[in-house]
């Protein structure tokens, strides 16, 4: 980037936007980021999700010569060039935000500090900062690599999703075991086979030394390897979850002793990280290079180990990147962190309003298919526990 930014006001909060295409792992990292901003600087934070119309969004970036055009009015990007319609950081990840992300700072007058998330795979110095995972091995003046991707796992919000959920998993033994469940990427996938090796290798431990299961699945799990694992370990006490009602993935880190992962997603094994209790990875159907320098270097920092079929305990210094990066972001604008601020709100997002979460209430003895609308996960009590009527 060539156009110096000028220094944010002093007496107003800064205006950050958070930009993706909506998808949830993507909109998380950039949420995670500007939330990590909002706790050390007086923020207002925005979410945006770009849309393109038609195929417009699959075009190289260098192809979408005349973006604002051909984006979807909810996109939310202003069509002026006002300095003051434009936030103070633009942070953005994915392809989509792309074509946006590189003349941001030239549409907004050079307002805005633009931050990239991820490898762009354009040349960086399109960027005032990049912050890429450190298995891309990138490295410059403006490119900061963190273990793994930015997310919004704090304390407080473990502590208040584990609250909503509180009534499903107190009753549940003790070790309380996690299961996050990825599926099918460019480097992986989760067949049958692999899918019933891994529900065995929990099943036994689990029936041999006591506990319960906390299981969920994301939305790239293949079908079958959903309906196999839920088959197989649906007779353990604990809580499965499908997909289906209130999303309980923050009450399981926070209720969880030990936390499952399956080694396809950087994200889930970032926050699991985040969390300083023991991460093992489960294996896949095939292999990356990228995601094997991610995972050695959670090995590195004791967070993570392979599973080997048998839970065991360790401690380690829980892996906080987020929080670096949110610093570098502050001080590459000038801004200087005093002391953590008050746990923000979570950002709003443009042109949408959020639905209220109703209270779940426990099933005991429900079926394994997750409840209908609006209902929480079922809960299956250890076997000695009466059902409630």
């Amino acid at each position: 980037m060539t156009k110096a930014n000028p220094p944010p006001s002093k007496t107003s909060p800064l205006k950050v936007w958070a930009v993706s295409d909506g998808r949830a792992g993507i909109e998380a990292q950039v949420v995670g980021l500007a939330e990590a901003i909002s706790r050390l600087a007086p923020c207002e934070v925005t979410v945006k999700r770009v849309g393109w119309q038609g195929n417009i969004g699959r075009l190289p970036w260098w192809l979408n010569l005349l973006p604002k055009r051909w984006l979807t009015q909810e996109s939310g990007v202003p069509d002026s060039r006002n300095p003051d319609d434009w936030p103070d950081l633009w942070i953005a990840a994915g392809r989509a935000t792309l074509p946006l992300s590189i003349r941001a700072k030239r549409w907004s007058g050079g307002k805005s500090f633009v931050v990239q998330i991820q490898d762009p795979r354009v040349p960086p110095h399109m960027f005032d900062l990049v912050i890429p995972p450190k298995h891309d091995r990138m490295s410059g003046d403006n490119i900061l690599p963190i273990t793994g991707s930015p997310h919004r796992v704090t304390p407080q919000r473990l502590a208040a999703e584990y609250e909503a959920f509180q009534d499903l998993i107190e009753p549940l033994p003790r070790p309380r075991v996690a299961v996050l469940v990825g599926g099918k990427s460019k480097a992986f996938d989760l067949s049958s086979e692999r899918a019933a090796q891994i529900a065995h290798s929990i099943q036994i431990p689990l029936e041999q030394d006591g506990g319960s299961l906390l299981m969920t699945f994301s939305r790239r799990t293949p079908e079958t390897a959903r309906a196999l694992m839920t088959a197989r370990l649906r007779h353990l006490p604990g809580v499965v979850w499908n997909g289906e009602g209130p999303n309980p993935y923050f009450a399981f880190l926070a209720a969880a002793d030990y936390i499952l992962v399956t080694e396809d997603s950087t994200n889930m094994a970032t926050e699991a990280a985040s969390t300083g209790k023991p991460v093992f990875v489960l294996k896949m159907d095939g292999s990356s290079l990228k995601f094997r320098l991610f995972h050695e270097e959670l090995e590195r920092q004791g967070a993570a180990r392979p599973y080997g079929g048998a839970f065991h305990g360790w401690t380690y210094t829980p892996v906080n990147e987020t929080d670096r990066a949110a610093r570098e972001v502050l001080a590459r604008i000038g801004v200087e962190v005093a002391q953590a601020v008050a746990e923000p709100e979570p950002a709003p997002v443009e042109k949408a309003k959020a639905k209220a979460k109703p209270k779940p209430k426990a099933r005991p003895g429900a079926a394994a298919k997750a409840p209908t609308e609006a209902a929480a996960p079922k809960v299956r009590k250890p076997r000695a526990a009466k059902a409630k009527p």
